[in-house]
């Protein structure tokens, strides 16, 4: 199928054949950006807690950096979209050679400053000792991989935007074999420990850079980049700002929140810690339907929304919750089950109390990780109609206001001691998904955010 022809799919075909197209390679693809944690956490996990919870310390600092610029790349994918469904591929390839020029800047930037003050910051999360020591050797070797990873979402932008959402699968395929076959080969036989992983992680994204930029810079393509004859555009720039800036400090705020969650864990010892990455990455593999759904979604409602067809859109978005919402319901109570999520949990440690607490969070999480069934089309249906500010207010407020009170609340009130961290994070989830529903059922993603006029072309 040519991307013309995706293009009439998504403005014109059943929409459910439409949301299966989009999301079963997303679903894929990022269950394999997922192995690469997952592989890192299980070698760790042989090797000990210390190393573990090194990992589950520093992960959020990564994705403070990689969240803000995500933003910058989810910008493009909205706005691409919204071109080609208005026909207006000229000013989609424009956009495209924008969100990439800012991002690479952007990327460069944060990894020269964070690579100079990892020491810094690793003190200021509370780590001592071993897991000080093995948190700066992590931080500091995948923080260089930033620019790599960017060039990497940009991919997956450009060609998600289009409606082909295979391509991305298969360079992700790539990397994770790759971080497979390294992560043994550097952590276990020649002995690097944490270290190896890091290498093994930045080692897996060379070549599918390699080819990412290939792709992107071929001229036969309906979007394309390249910088000959180039011209800065206010109004481009702009649009990027008002759409991009808002999901990038609502998404590195989020992630500066799972930060501080972190130094509150840690004061319950490098078991919790340990316990608390474990169950946030299975939570991850559980919720990757539902995410491919959010994803699916934007592209959808963005596309639609740029042909002036938005009853369409808010079709798409309300079949895609459906399906997310009945798929989590029975999944999540299937992996609640004590007896079902404790080998689980034991796949990754062989620590007792790792194993209790590790269980006992991801039960609890995936028995109320229906919401976010809810909470991520909503979130897509916002994005792909450019209200990004929504969701960056939403997102920010579900880790400052709804976490942090809760884990007040369940600390000092009910005296739940470890067990307020896991309910935390499932109340704030709840609240959120049930504010973003409200949202839109106050219709206020139907205001038009980026105004673009639809080409009188054939596609």
């Amino acid at each position: 199928m040519n991307k013309s022809e995706k293009r009439d799919l998504i403005l014109n075909g059943n929409l459910l054949t439409v949301i299966l197209t989009l999301a079963l390679p997303i679903v894929i693809n990022s269950f394999i950006q997922t192995m690469y944690n997952l592989t890192d956490t299980y070698w760790l996990g042989q090797l000990g807690k210390d190393q573990l919870a090194s990992i589950t310390i520093v992960t959020p600092i990564q994705n403070i950096i990689l969240n803000f610029g995500l933003g910058i790349t989810t910008a493009g994918s909205i706005l691409i979209s919204q071109y080609l469904g208005a026909k207006e591929d000229r000013q989609a390839n424009v956009m495209a050679r924008h969100i990439y020029l800012c991002s690479m800047i952007f990327a460069f930037t944060c990894s020269g400053i964070c690579f100079a003050c990892t020491p810094a910051i690793v003190r200021w999360l509370g780590a001592t000792d071993d897991v000080y020591r093995f948190a700066c050797t992590y931080l500091r070797i995948v923080i260089l991989d930033i620019p790599l990873l960017f060039t990497i979402n940009m991919y997956t932008s450009v060609y998600q935007s289009q409606g082909d959402t295979i391509k991305p699968m298969l360079l992700n395929l790539l990397g994770v074999v790759i971080n497979l076959i390294l992560d043994p080969l550097l952590m276990i036989v020649f002995q690097m420990g944490v270290a190896g992983a890091a290498i093994a992680t930045f080692s897996a994204k060379v070549p599918c850079v390699i080819i990412a930029l290939i792709a992107l810079t071929r001229k036969d393509r309906l979007i394309y980049i390249t910088y000959k004859d180039f011209h800065f555009e206010k109004e481009k720039f702009s649009d990027i700002i008002r759409v991009g800036l808002p999901t990038a400090i609502g998404g590195s705020t989020m992630q500066f929140g799972f930060l501080l969650m972190s130094r509150n864990v840690l004061k319950y010892g490098s078991t919790a810690v340990a316990a608390y990455g474990i169950g946030n990455k299975i939570n991850g593999l559980i919720t990757l339907p539902s995410n491919a759904m959010g994803s699916a979604t934007a592209t959808i409602v963005g596309q639609n929304v740029g042909a002036c067809q938005k009853d369409r859109a808010e079709k798409g978005y309300k079949l895609t919750m459906y399906i997310s919402v009945a798929f989590l319901l029975v999944s999540g109570f299937i992996l609640s089950r004590p007896f079902i999520a404790r080998p689980i949990v034991s796949i990754f440690s062989d620590d007792a109390d790792v194993i209790y607490h590790a269980t006992n969070f991801l039960s609890l999480m995936a028995i109320c990780c229906w919401t976010n069934g809810i909470h991520n089309s909503t979130t897509g249906l916002f994005q792909g109609s450019g209200h990004t500010m929504v969701t960056m207010v939403n997102d920010a407020s579900r880790l400052w206001v709804f976490r942090f009170l809760t884990l007040y609340i369940c600390e000092n009130i009910l005296h739940m001691g470890v067990e307020s961290i896991w309910w935390s994070v499932v109340v704030s989830n709840a609240i959120s998904a049930f504010i973003l529903y409200v949202l839109y059922r106050m219709n206020i993603w139907k205001k038009d955010v980026v105004k673009i006029k639809a080409a009188e072309v054939e596609g």
